[in-house]
């Protein structure tokens, strides 16, 4: 059974270049099932084309390709300016070709076989990290400068928080009342495949909490959700220049 639809993959303009045309139908299907729109190429002549002639938010890309590879084509379309997001596709997935596929300018990589639900889950954070940010957030009792990376209190006092804290933070703000694994969370503000221990996100939750002075009666909580990670929630309603869904 089909879970809901990515409120980030709806509307979102997805090229997918992949030789095997079963992989590649398949894929088609299930992101028009997504909402999004969708042109396919089955090698990098015709991907380049189609890079030429219009913009796009997400690439799926195959390394191997029947007259050429992937990373000559990810190379190819960020000189060409293009600020989609890449996710390569693979079945070499050694370090150096990972290395490989983030220098030609990929955002991310799944090894083939790849699951479904997994390859869909990604292109949506991907998509998510593409989508603008306002460079503040104004909430009833704190404001949050991303650019100046300052967090100030309803009395205009500035919260001394760590980079990773702060990054933290603004994880949670912007997946505000979705639950978070404690591995989502690495990703994101860690960053994928860094080697953390999943117990570090628990100290860093801990250390925002006595910092902020959020706790189960202030209008914000970060709630833990025995088994599975954290979710925040927001009671207060916020004002000003926050981010979509507030």
């Amino acid at each position: 059974m089909r879970g809901p639809r990515s409120l980030a993959l709806s509307g979102a303009r997805v090229l997918i270049v992949e030789d095997d045309s079963h992989l590649r139908l398949a894929l088609e299907d299930n992101l028009l099932l997504e909402g999004c729109a969708v042109v396919c190429a089955a090698d990098a002549s015709s991907a380049s084309r189609l890079i030429d002639a219009h913009t796009f938010d997400l690439v799926i890309l195959d390394i191997m390709l029947p007259d050429g590879d992937g990373y000559s084509l990810c190379r190819t379309l960020r000189a060409r300016g293009s600020d989609a997001m890449v996710l390569i596709l693979t079945a070499r997935s050694l370090e150096d070709d990972v290395v490989r596929g983030f220098e030609a300018g990929a955002d991310d990589y799944l090894a083939k076989p790849y699951r479904l639900r997994e390859l869909l889950a990604r292109a949506a954070a991907l998509l998510r990290r593409r989508a603008p940010q306002s460079d503040t957030i104004e909430l009833s009792d704190f404001g949050i400068d991303r650019r100046a990376r300052k967090v100030r209190d309803h009395s205009g006092q500035e919260i001394d928080l760590t980079r990773k804290e702060f990054d933290l933070l603004c994880c949670l703000i912007d997946r505000h009342g979705c639950a978070l694994t404690r591995r989502e969370i690495l990703d994101e503000v860690w960053g994928r495949g860094i080697s953390v221990d999943n117990r570090t996100v628990d100290n860093f939750i801990s250390n925002l909490r006595r910092k902020l002075g959020w706790n189960p009666t202030s209008g914000y909580r970060i709630h833990a959700i025995r088994g599975v990670g954290y979710r925040l929630e927001i009671d207060a309603e916020p004002s000003g220049n926050g981010p979509a869904g507030y």
